[in-house]
């Protein structure tokens, strides 16, 4: 490794030397790999210095103003913080981007970034601009990012609903991406903004913010109103030594219905957990039904769903 000085007017040292070369290692090891001509220039290098890393190999350019160190061989994390980087002071990672950061959703298109105030395109990347409060960004992986419930917000105009419900369940469930404030809170600060309406309807079509209880409520109207046989609800079944709850139990007719306020999606680890259980009980011979918020209240799905439930209750048309 080099030192280098800086050089001031009059060609005469200005400072101590320095080891730059393990000064840039640091820095960028501590960013996925990338620095900024800001950067390099805050460490006292000059353009003309920064031209002969790139001309040697040891830069190299992914971003006007924003170069890798040593190879061009960066994770997913480590060209989004050069997109970061890329936007200049007080940019952060947002929408999709910042929803594959947070492992929300999958996304190999563009990196997106929100900036204070509008700044000049960035090719190769998406920029817009907002002026966020403190509470609606963060540090993730040492990228600084918008909170996951700022980003479900964003996500909002840019996404379809089915793939903005996912992004939601996967908020949901994480504990780890809940925030210090709600998502109804987030809402309501930003009522009237461009997807702000697209994701209150989608949370009331599918039934978040619904408690349990009221769920289980409206399937149980649900089956009144239709003179099905009343289930035993929270009901505990025993298979091969194990013990699984179901929302609603008819255990004559070995059925169990789950109940879900927000689509039965969820994370891949519940997912899993959940074929795990319906696999022993369908192998013990019981079946499982799976009803959400959204099919009680669709007129079409409540008709289907009579339909079914009657088939295997064995009920006699009402």
């Amino acid at each position: 490794m080099d030192s280098e000085i800086e050089i001031g007017e009059g060609g005469r040292p200005k400072g101590r030397p320095r080891n730059v070369d393990r000064r840039i290692a640091g820095i960028a090891g501590a960013q996925h790999g990338v620095i900024s001509l800001r950067q390099l220039i805050e460490l006292g290098l000059s353009r003309r210095a920064v031209s002969h890393r790139v001309e040697a190999g040891r830069l190299h350019r992914v971003h006007r103003g924003v170069f890798a160190v040593g190879h061009r061989l960066l994770t997913p994390s480590g060209w989004r913080m050069a997109a970061v980087l890329a936007c200049g002071p007080g940019a952060v990672l947002s929408h999709r981007a910042a929803g594959a950061e947070w492992a929300m959703l999958r996304w190999s298109g563009r990196d997106e970034v929100l900036v204070p105030s509008p700044r000049r395109a960035r090719s190769g990347l998406i920029v817009r601009s907002a002026n966020l409060p403190p509470d609606e960004v963060t540090v993730e992986n040492d990228i600084p990012i918008t909170t996951p419930v700022r980003t479900l917000l964003d996500l909002a105009s840019v996404l379809a609903p089915d793939q903005l419900l996912k992004a939601v369940n996967e908020v949901h469930e994480q504990r780890r991406l809940w925030g210090a404030i709600s998502l109804e809170a987030m809402i309501e600060r930003h009522r009237g903004e461009r997807g702000v309406r697209r994701l209150r309807s989608m949370l009331a079509e599918a039934g978040y913010g619904i408690p349990q209880r009221e769920l289980e409520e409206a399937f149980s109207r649900f089956v009144a109103e239709r003179c099905l046989p009343r289930p035993e609800l929270q009901g505990v079944v025993r298979v091969d030594g194990r013990y699984f709850k179901g929302d609603a139990v008819w255990r004559s007719q070995r059925l169990i219905v789950e109940l879900h306020s927000a689509g039965h999606h969820g994370t891949a680890p519940k997912i899993t957990r959940d074929a795990t259980r319906d696999r022993l009980l369908l192998i013990a011979g019981w079946t499982v039904v799976h009803v959400t918020w959204a099919q009680l209240h669709d007129p079409r799905e409540v008709r289907a769903l009579e339909r079914d439930l009657r088939k295997l209750l064995r009920a006699p048309s009402g």
